[in-house]
């Protein structure tokens, strides 16, 4: 287990606050530290409003708000940009490292042998094709019990009409149960999700307009998350050609993002907190990318807290190395950081482990002050909504 966080350069007290320059009131600090192991410390009011509830068009039009300097957030306000600005912002040399997961239609509505209508969701595969998954209403399904799905979409490629689980037992921890599916010879689950299921979107996501392929990023590859990595969502095939002619160099890793990834922190002491596992794989090809990146002096910029993690996953041994398995790293302030320099993320819900996940990068008051100002500014929150960049200078 890690350690409580120690008192360091990246915690800001009242103390040091220049409050003649009025950018952030010294009320907003306290000298209690040890909020940074409470989930108290994690929590902030946003209008609800600003949850955005579809994509801008086209992607990289969106804002991107800019922590460049260790004073943002302390006595420097952010710097407020659009996503197409960063091969400006980036440095040649520098390597952008993305999560190339792929979103699987996870959602699946079906019946009951009685005929009763059934919704699943996928959170997890256990073994082939044998999935965790969160069944509504799910008191009455017990061992044995099978789901009937038919097909929502037609397709060509599979002609079978109907897709059948049976429930092989419930997950305590979860509350969920272990789904087996029947799968005809020479087919695969996965096909066949396409199928029978959509895309899931958050739940916060209630009256959207955007669809399925716009919750995917354009470079989206290896099927398996039932959520997206979404700081990538910024992205189109024109930027990622801009920052290759600028030579912003880019690499890639995947972690399947699982539901649980937006789950609120429910323990107080948060060093107590356990982490869901995750599946990643970090490639030696990735690996090589990252240490000839900083052996020329580049900075290695993780597009979102999944490529944190698994980065910093596959270092937990003290080096980087390739990696192919499960993580249930969990960051929060007081982390020592092995692998990565800077972040491109989105704004994350109170509470969560990804919001103290970037407080072990800023520090968690100068990350809720610079979301004062995202809110302030009307900034764009969650799985739709902008990006934040923090630039390696940022971070004391």
């Amino acid at each position: 287990m890690q350690q409580p966080p120690q008192i360091g350069k990246s915690h800001i007290l009242a103390s040091q606050i220049n409050s003649s320059q009025g950018v952030y009131p010294s009320s907003q600090f306290t000298t209690d530290v040890n909020l940074d192991c409470s989930v108290n410390g994690y929590d902030y009011n946003l209008p609800g409003e600003l949850i955005a509830q579809k994509p801008v068009v086209p992607r990289d039009s969106s804002r991107l708000l800019v922590v460049d300097s260790p004073n943002t957030g302390i006595d420097k306000l952010p710097n407020h940009r659009i996503f197409r600005d960063l091969p400006a912002i980036l440095r040649p040399g520098d390597l952008l490292v993305m999560n190339n997961t792929k979103v699987i239609p996870a959602r699946l509505y079906g019946r009951k042998i009685t005929g009763a209508e059934v919704e699943v969701l996928l959170l997890e595969e256990k073994q082939q094709n044998c999935w965790l998954a969160l069944v509504k209403p799910g008191k009455r399904f017990k061992r044995g019990s099978k789901i009937i799905f038919e097909g929502k979409k037609d397709s060509l490629e599979i002609s079978c009409k109907e897709l059948i689980a049976e429930v092989l037992e419930t997950d305590e921890a979860t509350g969920g149960r272990l789904l087996q599916f029947e799968v005809p010879p020479g087919m695969s689950l996965i096909q066949l999700f396409d199928v029978f299921g959509e895309v899931p979107l958050p739940p916060y996501i209630t009256a959207t307009q955007g669809n399925s392929q716009q919750y995917q990023t354009v470079y989206a590859q290896n099927p398996g998350a039932v959520a997206a990595p979404t700081a990538g969502l910024h992205f189109t095939a024109d930027l990622l050609e801009k920052l290759q002619e600028t030579g912003i160099n880019r690499g890639f890793v995947t972690l399947h993002v699982g539901v649980g990834t937006f789950r609120p922190v429910e323990v107080e002491d948060v060093t107590t907190h356990e982490m869901h596992r995750e599946w990643i794989e970090v490639p030696r090809e990735t690996v090589e990318q990252i240490r000839d990146t900083k052996a020329k002096g580049g900075r290695v910029i993780a597009v979102g807290t999944t490529v944190v993690r698994a980065l910093e996953g596959a270092a937990k041994g003290g080096e980087l190395q390739p990696f192919c398995g499960e993580t249930n790293l969990f960051i929060y302030p007081g982390y020592e950081w092995r692998v990565v320099d800077g972040l491109i993320t989105n704004f994350h819900l109170p509470r969560s482990s990804l919001l103290m996940l970037v407080s072990a990068l800023i520090g968690r008051l100068r990350l809720l002050n610079i979301y004062e100002e995202a809110i302030k500014s009307r900034y764009r929150f969650y799985s739709f909504g902008d990006a934040m960049l923090v630039l390696p200078e940022s971070i004391s």
